[in-house]
């Protein structure tokens, strides 16, 4: 009897063994992955230190090309939400002192605005943030 019971529980350990080995490489390659540092977030963090801040909403299709720009790197950048939770059209109060009309709206330290879409290069040269250079 203990003869047919190997053969058969061997097939289930072996698949067992190999989805074990994918999970855990996939996660390791996942965990790398997401730890690498990005090449703008020293762009981003410079911006911050710098005083800039972009004003938006969740649901701006130029706030997220805006964010899609610096990719992960946008995390280290200082963003206010302007729209509210539970009515996504009205204003938050930090957005109406700031006198934000239009997403997005970049707010530099000096009280200069630069609203829709900005280039990197034009942050760049508006905050005095050095952009990284291709290699």
């Amino acid at each position: 009897m203990r003869e047919y019971i190997i053969p058969y529980m061997k097939k289930p350990l072996v698949i067992l063994g190999i989805v074990a080995v994918i999970a855990i490489g996939g996660g390791l390659w996942l965990y790398r992955a997401s730890n690498t540092p990005s090449p703008l977030d020293g762009f981003a963090a410079c911006l911050n230190e710098q005083g800039a801040t972009m004003y938006g909403t969740y649901w701006c299709p130029y706030c997220k090309q805006q964010k899609e720009l610096f990719g992960r790197s946008f995390s280290r950048a200082k963003y206010v939400e302007c729209a509210m939770p539970g009515n996504p059209r009205a204003q938050a109060p930090a957005c109406r002192e700031a006198g934000v009309q239009s997403y997005p709206t970049w707010i530099f330290a000096d009280g200069s605005r630069l609203t829709g879409v900005q280039e990197l290069e034009d942050l760049a040269t508006k905050s005095g943030c050095a952009l990284p250079t291709a290699p």
